[in-house]
């Protein structure tokens, strides 16, 4: 549960998770789930170790000008079958039914990104009209397009392919830096993936505030930690060099802070080292996104 307690910020483990009455709020959970990692495996420790990195944290955000006040519950870690993502999102999908029917918004910690398609099939089955209009943002060194990889459907190289096929309003890539061909004709074929690279939001960052700005949608935030620059998130499965910076992706949440936000993961941290600047960096936006929450 993200709580305060002598004004330390601290991640801690709620009672079992069961039928009391939960105020309306955010809910955490961990999915440690690592096993369509292909170069660099340990994503199954992210949760541990975001959660260890979020007592470094204290209560007043300096940047915003805002303490953390909203209610928010740890639910602990949705058991995971290693090897087996079908049963693994099986239990993802079941957890984030129970979550929508307490009317608490998930806020995820990976684990590799495979986790985020569950979440969102939960989302579109639960409100599939609410889901035909939302709108995915996607912050990644790369896009996750591919239709398979290393003969898996479900992976982390094609997690966002997968979500596509649920049909949102729109998803909207931040940060890509890394691609295959296909993945890139697959984007540019489809009207509804609009996507920004490291490089353009180097040069010129104004198109991407302009565009998150006029969205007016449900919108859900799924964080691969790889989109920051290997100097500041080196502990991921698949870096990436020339990536953005932790202020950049302050910014991103700072402009997504005042929509209708129907959950958040950050995903990829593959460490397990207390204080290591990856899993602190991840920890920092949820403490971010909480923070700008009233």
């Amino acid at each position: 549960m993200f709580f305060y307690a002598d004004n330390m910020m601290k991640f801690a483990f709620s009672e079992e998770f069961n039928d009391e009455e939960y105020e309306k709020g955010y809910s955490i959970m961990g999915v440690g789930f690592d096993s369509t990692t292909s170069y660099k495996s340990g994503a199954r420790y992210g949760p541990k170790a975001v959660r260890e990195a979020s007592y470094n944290f204290e209560q007043y955000n300096l940047r915003f000008d805002t303490s953390v006040t909203t209610v928010s519950y740890d639910i602990g870690d949705v058991q995971v079958i290693p090897g087996n993502y079908q049963e693994t999102g099986n239990m993802i999908y079941d957890t984030v039914n129970e979550l929508l029917d307490k009317n608490l918004t998930p806020i995820t910690i990976g684990g590799e990104h495979t986790v985020t398609y569950s979440i969102l099939k939960s989302l579109h089955d639960n409100d599939p009209e609410a889901f035909s209009n939302m709108v995915v943002v996607h912050l990644d060194a790369h896009f996750d397009m591919r239709d398979e990889y290393l003969g898996e459907k479900y992976s982390h190289a094609s997690v966002l392919r997968r979500v596509h096929e649920l049909n949102p309003k729109e998803i909207i890539q931040i940060g890509i830096r890394s691609a295959e061909y296909e993945e890139y004709e697959y984007v540019k074929a489809h009207d509804n993936i609009t996507y920004f690279s490291s490089h353009q939001l180097r040069q010129d960052p104004k198109g991407l505030f302009d565009k998150l700005k006029d969205i007016n949608s449900p919108v859900y935030i799924t964080v691969d930690i790889d989109v920051l620059d290997p100097a500041y998130a080196p502990s991921v499965g698949t870096p990436a060099p020339c990536g953005l910076t932790p202020m950049m992706l302050e910014d991103i949440i700072y402009a997504l802070s005042n929509k209708d936000v129907r959950g958040l993961d950050v995903v990829e941290v593959a460490s397990n080292e207390i204080g290591d600047v990856t899993s602190v960096n991840a920890a920092k936006v949820i403490y971010d996104f909480l923070s700008l929450q009233k």
